[in-house]
């Protein structure tokens, strides 16, 4: 209770500091804020204030400069708040990538900068660190060209707090976040058999902002439409995720005009596509039909085919479950309606799949995976050439930097 009192003490004397206008900013600073979110101690006035300060403009040091400018490169030694400050007046909207390595907060001692931002005085321990770090955001958010990217690492115990605080600071651009493997041979760290070795990069990006990708394998467009003159691609799914019940429009028997085989539907999967022979339904695509008219179903071409002349045939081999199926889940069950359908009919037991053409890729890349896998797991990955990012660790990039320093010198 005196501990209470005594801030609330502290409290009343700052604002008793403020000029009418300060107060009055302030209010209505409050007011505009959200409710719901991170909440953290901060001075609203005094933050205020450190933007608009006087700051030390940066000055080349000619003895450290490669030749005489104009250089490609600009490398500024000093306090970061200063240095954005400056950067924000000169290169604002200019920059597309920044990339921040902050305090982690984790009290370490032996660092290079202070890693202890956690004020006992403030009520909330945090405090001194996410505005610490909030300052620093904002500048850095004025600096991004539209499609630009912030990048920003962070350990496991912070990112929840940081990925909160880059929500205020940075509203609207939230991308996703990366998980970098930083060593190997971590032993256990959290009590639980959970090694740390690892850290995640929270992207945040401006509205023109997209990763490049991955480049795509072309190797699976192995079949040749001399019709379209261009190479495609089968394996295209066309079932979903619904029942006969759930879509009566989209379970029928799909045709092969060609020749003349036709293949049951799964009952529990039924097709992608509905049949303007079927029920009749607003559709957002177009019809099996024209699908097939205009060459986009690959029927198989070497597959089991039956013909049931009889009622009794079809009856058995349902029974026996030898008809076509996915797995122990027949397509022809004696409870289906419309069996008579099947009898004296070529019967298709392969699986008709959807054609994706080279020429009509939308973009040659794939997304990138918010998965990264470090160069000594390489071998393990199922398919090289597929949407994995490869990438060493922080300790191979200490050594290259090491060997390259060794040999400049």
């Amino acid at each position: 209770m005196h501990r209470l009192q005594r801030g609330l003490g502290q409290l009343a004397d700052h604002y008793e500091t403020l000029s009418q206008a300060q107060l009055i900013s302030l209010l209505r600073k409050k007011d505009a804020e959200k409710k719901l979110g991170l909440v953290w101690e901060r001075d609203e006035i005094e933050a205020d204030a450190a933007i608009d300060a006087n700051f030390v403009a940066c000055a080349v040091d000619p003895a450290l400069s490669d030749g005489t400018g104009p250089w490609r490169n600009l490398v500024i030694e000093g306090d970061n708040f200063d240095a954005l400050r400056w950067l924000r007046m000169a290169y604002a909207h200019r920059v597309k990538c920044i990339y921040i390595d902050p305090p982690y907060n984790t009290g370490e001692k032996d660092w290079v900068y202070n890693d202890h931002y956690i004020d006992k005085n403030d009520r909330y321990r945090h405090s001194t660190w996410l505005e610490f770090l909030y300052r620093r955001l904002t500048l850095a958010r004025d600096l991004l060209t539209n499609d630009g990217v912030i990048l920003v690492s962070i350990n496991d115990e912070n990112r929840a707090k940081l990925e909160l605080l880059m929500d205020e600071a940075l509203p609207g651009m939230r991308i996703g976040s990366f998980t970098w493997r930083t060593r190997v041979g971590g032993m256990d760290a959290k009590g639980a058999f959970l090694s740390d070795n690892h850290e995640h990069i929270l992207a945040y990006g401006m509205p023109g902002f997209r990763f490049g990708g991955t480049e795509k394998t072309f190797d699976l467009y192995k079949h040749w439409d001399e019709e379209k003159r261009d190479w495609y691609r089968t394996g295209g799914d066309l079932t979903k995720a619904h029942t006969m019940v759930q879509r009566a429009n989209t379970y029928y028997p799909l045709h092969d005009p060609t020749e003349d085989i036709w293949y049951p539907c799964n009952p529990d999967s039924v097709w992608r596509y509905a049949s303007k022979f079927g029920p009749k339904a607003k559709i957002k695509t177009r019809y099996m039909e024209e699908f097939i008219a205009d060459g986009y179903i690959h029927f198989p071409s070497e597959q089991r085919v039956e013909v049931w002349n009889t009622r009794a045939e079809l009856d058995a081999a349902i029974e026996a479950k030898d008809v076509p199926g996915s797995g122990n889940s027949p397509f022809l069950r004696p409870d289906l309606p419309d069996l008579d359908f099947w009898v004296g009919k070529k019967v298709g037991f392969g699986t008709p799949s959807l054609k994706r053409y080279k020429r009509e890729l939308k973009t040659p890349t794939q997304p990138l995976s918010s998965w990264i896998t470090p160069n000594f797991e390489k071998d393990t990955i199922p398919d090289p050439d597929g949407n994995d990012i490869i990438a060493g660790t922080n300790i191979e990039a200490a050594k290259a930097i090491k060997v390259r320093t060794a040999v400049q010198n």
